[in-house]
């Protein structure tokens, strides 16, 4: 039997790797992965372009507890946004615009999965 937990650690980390071959895809330069501060946590600081990109991932192995986007609530966008200004306090980097996006996937198996990437999402 598994550990609920230990399979939603192992979901997310699938995600995780998903969405980074997805940016990479799309150009993206990834970062840093799993930047943890303030007793939270960015899943992918990337860089498209002159952008830095603040990349939170969801995943989801069903939608029974709703779409994966709608967990991004506004108490969660308040910690990426704070644990992204120590980010940028460690790491400055002057006249770089930033943005936050949000990478909802759904994954019924290995490679069957659906990914829907909200740009400047909040």
């Amino acid at each position: 039997m598994a550990i609920p937990g230990k399979a939603t650690q192992a979901l997310g980390r699938s995600g995780e790797e998903i969405a980074c071959r997805y940016l990479i895809g799309k150009s993206y330069e990834i970062i840093a992965r799993g930047f943890r501060m303030f007793r939270g946590e960015i899943d992918i600081i990337a860089r498209d372009g002159e952008t830095l990109v603040f990349v939170e991932v969801k995943a989801r192995a069903d939608e029974s507890h709703g779409r994966p986007e709608e967990s991004v609530t506004p108490g969660k966008q308040r910690q990426i946004r704070k644990i992204a200004q120590g980010y940028l306090l460690e790491h400055p980097s002057p006249d770089v615009g930033c943005r936050f996006d949000v990478i909802a996937i759904l994954i019924r198996g290995p490679d069957d999965y659906r990914l829907e990437h909200f740009i400047d999402a909040f």
